[in-house]
């Protein structure tokens, strides 16, 4: 594969829209509005990671990373996703190569772990896992996973940016 992950730029907004959107449709576990709470974090300065895996001037992935809130007041947690890679390309290791380079750069950054809602088969190789302490009201356990970057899991509920209600674009 040729492809190569690089910062979001602006003129990437419009494709980071259709690819998030066509990358869901088929989902079953999917609010299909991931494209608005991309774009709401986005209007809302909430994206502490955006990139994209580019190949031949063509965006085939994305992932969105942004600030989470924990009820003990610990600071540094970030919550990955909405991850989306063009489904014509899924099973092909972009997706798989934009975990490794977010969780890099949140680990760069000096963040303290990072949370995700996901299948627990598929994020476990990247060092996620369910961790009792932390919670995400109304979710099922299994599929709240964290990986604690620096120090010790606080015993936390974990709240989202609102952009994760958005319903449409900003």
């Amino acid at each position: 594969m040729t492809f190569h992950i690089r910062d979001e730029q602006p003129a990437d907004i419009d494709a980071i829209h259709r690819l998030t959107e066509a990358a869901f449709a088929e989902a079953v576990h999917s609010s299909h509005t991931e494209q608005f709470i991309v774009a709401a974090l986005r209007a809302a300065g909430q994206l502490t990671v955006s990139l994209v895996a580019e190949e031949h001037g063509e965006l085939i992935g994305h992932v969105a990373v942004s600030p989470v809130v924990l009820s003990s007041g610990d600071a540094g947690w970030h919550g990955l996703g909405p991850i989306s890679v063009r489904p014509d390309r899924q099973g092909q290791g972009i997706g798989a190569a934009l975990m490794r380079t977010a969780i890099d750069r949140l680990t760069r950054l000096g963040s303290a772990g990072c949370v995700l809602l996901g299948e627990p088969g598929y994020y476990a190789r990247f060092g996620f896992k369910v961790v009792p302490e932390l919670e995400l009201p109304g979710v099922p356990p299994a599929y709240f996973q964290a990986l604690p970057l620096a120090g010790t899991v606080p015993a936390a509920q974990v709240h989202y940016h609102a952009a994760f209600e958005a319903t449409a674009s900003p």
